[in-house]
């Protein structure tokens, strides 16, 4: 981890770890249901006051707490227009997939954001709070190296493409 991102992401360690003190909450509405109060928003008694962490204008978390759930939305930086091809295109490969990530969600909550997790009381109760805690802030980590990388390759690959096609006029 860089020193300039090390701040940045415990504060989001943190803030999360203080987040997923959930425990199990029926409906108030509906007997024997139980559904994400964060994403219901049936009872607003029930909801934390949502917390953004920002590192930049281009770069936030979002954490919105419940009783029974915990909604992360990520912000990825994206500096230039190639970056964000490369993060949408990303972005919709993990969503595709999100049945095998447990705690991933489909669509982010707003265009403001790029990719969503949910973590309800029962993932909790199946998981360690710590490692998906830590599965998170990998992800944050990684997910900036794996852009930046595609961006090197597609930046060499486009190199070599030009390399090759002006060769035809020399």
């Amino acid at each position: 981890m860089s020193q300039a991102l090390k701040p940045y992401l415990n504060a989001v360690r943190h803030t999360v770890d203080a987040a997923l003190c959930l425990q199990n909450f029926g409906s108030m509405n509906v007997e024997r249901h139980n559904k994400p109060e964060v994403e219901a928003r049936t009872n607003k008694e029930l909801l934390l006051n949502p917390v953004v962490i920002s590192r930049n204008a281009k770069e936030k978390v979002l954490i919105e707490g419940s009783i029974n759930s915990v909604r992360v939305s990520l912000k990825i930086k994206q500096i230039d227009e190639l970056e964000q091809i490369l993060c949408r295109r990303f972005t919709r490969f993990m969503t595709q997939r999100a049945e095998n990530f447990v705690i991933l969600r489909r669509k982010p909550i707003s265009p403001d954001y790029d990719i969503s997790f949910l973590i309800t009381n029962f993932q909790t109760e199946r998981m360690w709070k710590h490692k998906l805690v830590d599965f998170i802030i990998q992800f944050m980590e990684e997910i900036d190296k794996e852009i930046s990388e595609m961006k090197l390759s597609v930046n060499a690959r486009a190199r070599i493409t030009a390399q090759e096609f002006l060769k035809q006029f020399v």
